[in-house]
Parts: C-alpha cells; sequence; structure tokens
C-alpha cells in the first residue's frame, strides 16, 4: 500500500494534504482549496478519524493552513493546530483498576501533599492538591498508579509545551522553545506540526523562469540516503533537478569545511587557554537549547556556521544571484535559515516529508529517473547525519593537522546534551569538545523524515563509503579559492 511511505498515518494524511496543495499551486487552483481539499482528503459521509465529518474536515482545513505557510507572524515554525488538540485526556497522577484496596496504603503514607485519601477501600488522589511528584506511584506494590502525561509533554525536553486550563490545548512558549520538532513526531492526533514554505518555493522556481532569471539550487542533507524508499540516491537527485532545481548539492561539503573550521577554533581557544571547551553549531536545536538552558556556555559554540549556511555560502560566492532551498528532515533549519547570522545564504527549507509529496505531485517516479552521481564531499561529511560523526571527523581533523588535547564527547539527544552540560556546569566533566545533536540518532532521527527507521544509520555509513574522496582537503581547498572572491 502507499502508505507505507511513511512511518504513521499521521505523516501520510499531511503528505496527502501538501501533495494537493502543490498540484493545485502549479494548476491555479488554490482561491478554493479551504473548501475543496478538505472533501477529497475526507469524501465522508462518514468520519474515519474524528466524531463527525465536520470536525475532520475543520482539522484538514488547519492542515491545509499550514501547508500554505501556517501563522506567518509566528517565528516558531512548529505550531499547535486547535481544532485537532482536544482528544488527550487529563494530565497528572491516575489510580487505574489495579489498584487492590490493600491494607498497607503505602501511597497515602508517602505523599508529601496528603492528596491521597481511602475511599471504599481504594486509592483516591485530589487533583486539587497533588503536586505530581510521583511517590505515590513509586511506593505502590501493584505498580497501579501511573503518571499520566500528555505525548508532547513527555516528549518536550526544554519544557516548552504547556496545557491551557480554559480547553486543554497545547501552548507553546516560543522563548522555551528550540524548534526541535519532538512534539510534531509524538503527538498521535498530528496537533502539532511544522508550516510548509513550500509555496514560496513554487514561486522561486517559477519567477527563475527555468532558471534563466537566476539559478536555484538545492542543498540536500546528507540524512536524505535513509529516506530513498523508492529508487536510488542517485536518481532521487535526478528527480530534484526535474522539479526545476538547475543543481544539487551536498550539504555535506559545508560538513567538511566545518570539521576543518571547528578543528582550528579549538586550536586556536587552546592556544589561550589551558581548558578550552567548544561546542559543535551544526544543529540549530542544541545551539537554541545552550542560549536558552545555558546561556553560560554560549561563547562555547562554535563560530563556524552550520554546514547548511556554508554549503549555501560557497554557491553563492561562485553565483551571486542564485536562490538556495535546503532539503532536510530538520524542523529547527526552519527556524535557523531566518536568523540575521545566517546572512540570507539560505532562501528557504523543505523538508523530506514536503519533498515526497512536491515529486508526486508533479508525477515526477524517480525508480524511472536516470543516475545523477553527486561527488561533492567527502566520506567525513557524510557521516554528519548521524550521531557522533562529527566526533569522529574532528578527531580525525585534529590527528591530521597535529592539534593536540581534543576530547570530543558525543550527546545523542537533549536529555544527553543536559546531562553532559550540567557536568560543565559543576565542572566535573573531562570533555573539551562537545558535539550536541538535538534528535536521537542525530539528523537521521530528524522529525521531518519520511521514515526514522534504525537502518538509516547503516545507509550513511554506506553513503560514507562511497564517497570517492576519504579527506577533506578537495572541500577545504575549493573553500580557500572561494574565500578571495
Amino acid at each position: 500500500m502507499e502508505q507505507k511511505l511513511f512511518d504513521t498515518n499521521v505523516q501520510w494524511i499531511k503528505y496527502k494534504v501538501l501533495k494537493e496543495v502543490i498540484r493545485r499551486a502549479y494548476e491555479g487552483g488554490l482561491d478554493d482549496a479551504y473548501l475543496d481539499i478538505p472533501k477529497i482528503i475526507s469524501p465522508g459521509p462518514k468520519s474515519e478519524l474524528n466524531c463527525c465529518i465536520y470536525k475532520e474536515r475543520a482539522i484538514v482545513q488547519e492542515r491545509i493552513h499550514m501547508a500554505m505557510g501556517g501563522d506567518k507572524s509566528n517565528p516558531n515554525p512548529v505550531q499547535v493546530m486547535e481544532t485537532a488538540c482536544d482528544e488527550c485526556p487529563a494530565a497528572g497522577m491516575l489510580v487505574t483498576e489495579a489498584c487492590r484496596g490493600c491494607m498497607m496504603h503505602s501511597c497515602k503514607e508517602v505523599c508529601p501533599k496528603g492528596a491521597i485519601t481511602i475511599v471504599n477501600h481504594r486509592c483516591h488522589i485530589d487533583k486539587e492538591k497533588c503536586i505530581e511528584c510521583g511517590k505515590c506511584a513509586a511506593a505502590c506494590p501493584y505498580s497501579a498508579i501511573i503518571a499520566q502525561k500528555r505525548p508532547c509533554i513527555k516528549s518536550c525536553k526544554p519544557k516548552a509545551l504547556s496545557i491551557r486550563p480554559e480547553d486543554d490545548k497545547a501552548v507553546i512558549d516560543n522563548d522555551k522553545c528550540i524548534s526541535c520538532g519532538a512534539c510534531v513526531v509524538s503527538c498521535p492526533f498530528g496537533a502539532i506540526t511544522d508550516r510548509s514554505l513550500v509555496l514560496d518555493i513554487i514561486d522561486m522556481l517559477k519567477q527563475s523562469e527555468d532558471n534563466s532569471r537566476y539559478r536555484v539550487y538545492a542543498v540536500i542533507a546528507p540524512a536524505i540516503v535513509g529516506q530513498c524508499r523508492f529508487g536510488r540516491i542517485e536518481q532521487v537527485v535526478t528527480a530534484i533537478k526535474r522539479l526545476g532545481f538547475h543543481q544539487v548539492v551536498e550539504a555535506a561539503l559545508g560538513a567538511d569545511i566545518t570539521l576543518y573550521n571547528e578543528a582550528r577554533e579549538f586550536q586556536h581557544k587552546a592556544s589561550e587557554s589551558d581548558s578550552p571547551v567548544m561546542t559543535t553549531s551544526c544543529c540549530p536545536a542544541f545551539v537554541r537549547f545552550i542560549e536558552t538552558n545555558f546561556p553560560e556556555f554560549k561563547d562555547a559554540i562554535s563560530t563556524s556556521p552550520s554546514p547548511m549556511i556554508t554549503t549555501a555560502r560557497l554557491i553563492k560566492r561562485s553565483d551571486p544571484t542564485a536562490k538556495v532551498v535546503f532539503i532536510g528532515p530538520c524542523a529547527a533549519k526552519k527556524f535557523e535559515y531566518t536568523l540575521e547570522k545566517t546572512g540570507g545564504m539560505i532562501d528557504s527549507v523543505m523538508s523530506f516529508e514536503e519533498l515526497q509529496a512536491f515529486l508526486d505531485a508533479r508525477g515526477i517516479d524517480t525508480t524511472q529517473c536516470e543516475d545523477t552521481f553527486l561527488d561533492n564531499a567527502s566520506f567525513y561529511g557524510r557521516i554528519f547525519a548521524k550521531s557522533g560523526g562529527i566526533a569522529q571527523g574532528v578527531a580525525h581533523v585534529a590527528e591530521k593537522f597535529g592539534i593536540e588535547g581534543v576530547k570530543p564527547v558525543v550527546m545523542n539527544g537533549i536529555d544527553q546534551c543536559r546531562q553532559h552540560l550540567a557536568l560543565l556546569r559543576a565542572k566535573k566533566e573531562t570533555a573539551n569538545f562537545f558535539e550536541g545533536m538535538a534528535c536521537d540518532g542525530g539528523c537521521v532521527g530528524g522529525p521531518l523524515s519520511i521514515t526514522r527507521s534504525p537502518k538509516n544509520v547503516f545507509d550513511v555509513d554506506q553513503y560514507g563509503n562511497s564517497a570517492k574522496e576519504k579527506d577533506i582537503d578537495g572541500s577545504v581547498a575549493l573553500y580557500q579559492m572561494t574565500l578571495s572572491k
């Protein structure tokens, strides 16, 4: 079945809406999108997913809104669709049917707020008094008390999500949110999602007039190799060009240069301090996490731009009128590209989910495309897509250039980032070079991937090994050559 394109049915519905919006954008039918598309996605008369067909279509209208750009006044690309956000039970400590009405009453004895009483031989929790400390759950010999949290709340490691008490809707605090997209993946109703920029990209391609007025380049994240459910990566590159892009360039090229710059930057820090500390700058969600949760380490963040920005900068140095679109698995990239520090190097961002919808809306079958081989980057640049790839590359470059004292640590996911940064704050951390990835597994686990299969790591390793260049020398030489322009 076609749904096997994606891991979940939420992605499948999102894809169907995106595909229809893209198709209509080319055929001039967006004026009636909010009226027509809901009837195509949810034809009725019975609802398949919600209480009634009218609510189901109302949620589809919200999905159309997000596919057409969402709330553009909100700088956060991750947004809540309020109509879809209403099915989750109230959170808190919950007494299940496993409660046996025992005589021990351990739950009551350990409660520090007196929130537990025994009613008809069963535990009863007063929600007004309960502070959700979890001591009752730990004390119950039957494990009859559970801490019930909404999936989005559980997934949000920076604690940027809360529930609005008056209507039980999820609310995102933009001051705390790092746009990692974990909530997008975890919400079973797809009520939290990323706003799409695909209509802007379509306008960009159309106005280029087949790349005659200016050229539009696609920069692809190396994690794309794990997304090729149908066709080889070489065929996907050809398919992207058939969408109207002038050229496809690997972000791994910028990753090679980032390795060089970060190794040299560490060397400079080591020359000025006996205890240098540096973190990577490749993952914008990780960078944002430091800025909001460990601001004392902001100066430790590498000043090197991310591989996305570095690759785009190389393109625009050689083609000043170029437009550059990044294609990847990351929600935070939709935030990063808007930052002033990126210098406008990236003109828009497309997710892997959106790419699949774009290809299908345009009737491009990747399995029927000829091969277009890419040879922009080295083994080390390509393995940036997996957790540990940056640390592996930096260790290699440090050895190559005789940079001593680099002690890398791999932080896989925000929980590990918090753990090691807390150790650094307490002066108990032995590492001095911190590779941080917000997504578990690295970019291969990005929230806007078609699939987050464990196999993706194997695919990235294979992709790295297939690189003709086994070292970063060629990429660095190109970078240094463009500095004079």
